[in-house]
């Protein structure tokens, strides 16, 4: 009975704490919409109205929430007192033209983005981030969050960064940057023009597609590396590892690269080799394949 009695206490004070928000502003179809909230959460999801509008829980000790327009730009801020302070996380619920460009800024925030297919950029410290990838350009940046985009098969540049988070992606095209510090890298169910792998002490998996005359770049230290191109693939391979076993399923084996260190090599061409594919690790097993 008693830890009901404090639960139902502990449910009141954070409801006296937040105050509840629901407010709208006109906006330009294919304008910017820029968020910035320290704590808490933030969902964005785009729909056919040129407006934007804020709803959710302001905490207690948030000075102001500013919600403003400026030509084509909406800013929407949670103005936390110098030093920050109690009672600031905020959960907000905003809605904006399916055709807006987003800038998001968080500290401890969670960020969520849905059916906006303008520009993305989206950064938080310690917060999750997850995002659907459209035909337009997405970069995100996280400290120890996650990362997790959905993308439609339509060809974009997306730009993805971590340091200690993993970073999962899919139905990803065009152009990918992934770069990870201590954290796993996951692509699958994509189809690449040019991509771009980089990990210090990290899995890699990658199981897509690289054009004709595409390029794979991967570089990592510590990890092992689960490579599976899912279409026919044309290109030059080059392959290095110091301290690490390579499973080549297209038929060449790897060589040593010296009679007295360890370090192996791999080297050869499947198709016309109009691509590239280049892989260097330090340490850890690399598995080479294709559907």
């Amino acid at each position: 009975m008693r830890i009901l009695t404090l639960a139902c206490l502990s449910l009141i004070g954070a409801t006296a704490f937040a105050e509840n928000v629901d407010r709208r502003l006109d906006a330009a179809s294919d304008g910017l919409v820029s968020i910035s909230n320290i704590a808490g959460s933030v969902e964005v999801t785009g729909w056919s109205r040129n407006e934007v509008e804020v709803s959710g829980d302001i905490g207690k000790g948030v000075e102001e929430l500013i919600f403003e327009r400026d030509g084509n730009e909406i800013e929407i801020t949670v103005k936390v007192p110098e030093g920050g302070g109690h009672n600031i996380s905020s959960d907000l619920i905003i809605h904006v033209p399916e055709k807006s460009s987003v800038e998001i800024v968080g500290v401890s925030a969670d960020v969520d983005v849905e059916n906006v297919f303008g520009m993305q950029r989206l950064q938080s410290v310690s917060g999750d981030i997850d995002s659907e990838a459209h035909a337009a350009d997405i970069e995100i940046e996280s400290v120890s969050g996650d990362i997790e985009v959905q993308g439609d098969d339509k060809k974009s540049h997306t730009e993805l960064n971590t340091v200690s988070g993993d970073i999962e992606t899919q139905n990803l095209a065009g152009e990918a940057a992934l770069n990870s510090v201590s954290g796993d890298l996951l692509l699958v169910n994509s189809s690449f023009d040019r991509v771009r792998l980089e990990t210090t002490n990290g899995d890699v998996t990658f199981d897509a597609a690289l054009s004709k005359d595409g390029t794979f770049s991967l570089e990592t230290i510590n990890g092992d590396l689960d490579i599976k191109f899912s279409d026919l693939v044309s290109a030059r391979f080059d392959i290095e590892t110091f301290n690490g076993d390579i499973r080549n399923c297209f038929g060449p084996d790897a060589v040593r690269t010296s009679r007295y260190a360890p370090g192996t090599e791999l080297k050869f061409t499947e198709g016309d080799g109009k691509g590239r594919v280049t892989i260097k690790t330090l340490n850890g097993d690399l598995r080479l394949c294709k559907d």
